[in-house]
């Protein structure tokens, strides 16, 4: 197994683990998840149910060869539609006078945002950038 392979299968077992535990977050204690929902999302109970049912759902996804390209590319797009929530959190957090959070979680988080998004894709092999192969110009 060539080493991106390796890294390929790690990171899509962190990335179960991960999904699996935000999932039943999301299902089991709902009440944190609704103070950062955007006022636009309508039924946010029923929402953060759905969302923490994707999570789950996309993490065993990743682990069945058969369907791991389709959960891969559902939690690449879940990752992209929940960063409306983590601005609403850090601007709740940040204009709240004593932020308990502040920049030192908040910028890091935004700047992992499109990580989950591209480590999705790699770890269920819809993406092989940036270990794909390489061709040789004549």
């Amino acid at each position: 197994m060539p080493g991106y392979e390796r890294f390929r299968l790690i990171l899509k077992l962190l990335l179960a683990a991960l999904y699996m535990a935000a999932g039943v977050a999301h299902v089991a204690w709902p009440s944190p998840f609704l103070t950062i929902m955007p006022g636009w999302v309508p039924m946010p109970e029923l929402v953060i149910f759905v969302t923490g049912v994707c999570e789950i759902a996309g993490a065993l996804g990743l682990l069945r060869p058969a369907i791991a390209r389709y959960a891969g590319i559902g939690l690449a797009l879940y990752a992209v539609a929940v960063f409306p929530a983590n601005i609403k959190h850090a601007m709740i957090d940040m204009g709240s006078g004593h932020p308990t959070l502040g920049l030192w979680y908040h910028v890091p988080r935004f700047a992992l945002q499109p990580v989950l998004v591209w480590a999705a894709l790699f770890a269920s092999s819809v993406i092989d950038w940036p270990f794909g192969k390489r061709r040789d110009h004549v």
